[in-house]
């Protein structure tokens, strides 16, 4: 009995522990099963169990190590999705940068083209007054060369 506990303690020192995972609580998800056996309410997949079909038949050792296995495996699936995880949260951070920035360079922007678009204005009424004194200084040049021959 003391060598088992002795080699289950041994060969749950590589597993990552559940602490670790943040957002998980091993209490609450038990009480939550606990609570729903007490309701009466059966799981929805009575046939998906632990242990396959010849499981039952595994001595205790076997089932141990069994379940150790399925723990290892599980948990290196959590540690993945874990890892997915914060890459995702970092991509999105970095989305979110980027799309802070573009929106301050489009701000940007768009005062840029307003003011360019008022300049714009401003030398369209410069060009038509000018015009205007084009025409009428070419008219007063016109009636000087008349008075002049």
């Amino acid at each position: 009995s003391s060598k088992l506990r002795n080699m289950e303690v041994q060969s749950a020192d590589g597993i990552a522990l559940l602490e670790d995972c943040v957002g998980f609580s091993l209490t609450k998800t038990i009480s939550k099963v606990e609570e729903k056996l007490k309701k009466g309410v059966l799981p929805d997949c009575q046939d998906d169990d632990i242990f396959p079909r010849v499981g039952n038949e595994m001595g205790a050792e076997a089932q141990i190590r069994f379940l150790k296995a399925k723990l290892r495996v599980t948990q290196e699936d959590l540690a993945n999705l874990l890892f997915e995880c914060r890459k995702k949260d970092d991509e999105n951070q970095n989305l979110q940068t980027r799309l802070k920035d573009t929106e301050k360079e489009n701000t940007r922007l768009q005062r840029t083209i307003s003011l360019q678009q008022s300049q714009t204005e401003k030398y369209k009424i410069l060009s038509q007054e000018a015009n205007k004194k084009t025409e009428e200084l070419q008219k007063e040049v016109a009636a000087l060369e008349k008075v002049m021959q």
